[in-house]
């Protein structure tokens, strides 16, 4: 059997221990290793390893020992419970021991997880357990997760309900980070939130959410999209003090400005513009840009662009003007423009 879409998420959250067999592939390490141990914790429950009830074994072993699959498989544990088998790294060298092992399988058996790469159609392991009318196939896509799913792990971490302005911040921060951050990100969320009535807030997300970039060169770009001139100077200066190079901060301008623009050309609304971008923008963080974006208005912010992409240009050739100078008198010109230009 092999599972999709949706399916994948709700079966592992919860396997069937009268199946004999659960294959996981995907290209992404990250993401399968996540979901094969969401899975063995379903069927195994917390405390596994220590009652012997887990048995890990590296997909490389079963080509000198084949039969050991099947000796764990069938060994009697010392705890009542489900017990699991895992293979771990499995290449396609290990379908003969894991088909043997399947064909021998009876109920009360330990349950076989295999965890493999990306396997191709002609795949050994995927041969085996796609047409077998009882072992199931869960492929693990590079897609970030949805919406189910992260309320499933919302809910493990303590928190049962999640307003809709905060459940759709999170779907943007799965877009923005990999797997494994993400995952550590709903579990900090949880630990930070636990025995708290409130519900969740954007900006609690934005606050515990992983920093993407610096946040002092975030401010003085804010600065200059916000047109705070008398700030500009002590901003600049700090920023020097940091050691951050200028073509650094032009690069962070120009793909703050880009995204103002996405924003303000967008049919939708700025809004709708910000959230399209990858990564997306959530949070307070998403508010404050709207505005921005609003404010400037899409003809200029095309002028912003202009002179950022020249000054850009300046900084990476032969030119012998003090490049950090040039970037400050560029950056000070945007914060001083006029704006509301459609």
């Amino acid at each position: 059997m092999i599972l999709k879409g949706a399916e994948i998420g709700r079966y592992l959250a919860r396997p069937d221990p009268t199946r004999p067999a659960l294959l996981l592939h995907g290209q992404d390490a990250m993401r399968v290793a996540l979901k094969r141990a969401e899975a063995v914790k379903a069927l195994v429950g917390e405390g596994a390893e220590e009652e012997m009830r887990l048995t890990r074994i590296p997909g490389a072993d079963l080509r000198k020992d084949p039969a050991a699959l099947l000796d764990a498989v069938k060994a009697v544990g010392f705890f009542p419970g489900q017990r699991v088998v895992l293979v771990d790294d499995a290449p396609d060298a290990a379908a003969p021991a894991v088909a043997s092992a399947i064909a021998e399988w009876k109920p009360g058996d330990a349950v076989i997880v295999v965890a493999g790469g990306a396997l191709g159609k002609s795949s050994a392991l995927r041969k085996l357990f796609e047409p077998h009318p009882a072992a199931v196939t869960a492929p693990i896509y590079d897609d970030p997760p949805g919406e189910e799913e992260i309320g499933r792990w919302l809910k493990d971490a303590g928190l049962r309900e999640v307003p809709r302005d905060a459940m759709r911040d999170l779907m943007a921060l799965s877009r923005a980070l990999d797997p494994g951050d993400f995952r550590q990100t709903v579990e900090k969320i949880g630990l930070y939130k636990h025995g708290d009535p409130e519900p969740l807030t954007p900006a609690e997300i934005a606050a515990l959410a992983p920093a993407t970039i610096e946040a002092e060169v975030d401010e003085l770009i804010d600065c200059v999209a916000e047109g705070r001139a008398r700030e500009f100077g002590t901003l600049m200066r700090r920023i020097e003090g940091q050691g951050t190079v200028p073509v650094t901060l032009c690069i962070a301008a120009l793909r703050h400005f880009r995204a103002l623009h996405a924003g303000a050309s967008d049919p939708g609304g700025p809004g709708a513009g910000l959230s399209r971008l990858r990564p997306p923008v959530f949070g307070p963080r998403r508010d404050r840009m709207i505005r921005q974006a609003q404010d400037w208005g899409m003809r200029a912010l095309e002028d912003a662009i202009h002179q950022l992409i020249e000054t850009d240009l300046v900084l990476r050739s032969s030119s012998r003007a003090p490049a950090m100078a040039l970037m400050e008198r560029m950056l000070l010109r945007l914060c001083m423009m006029p704006r509301g230009g459609r």
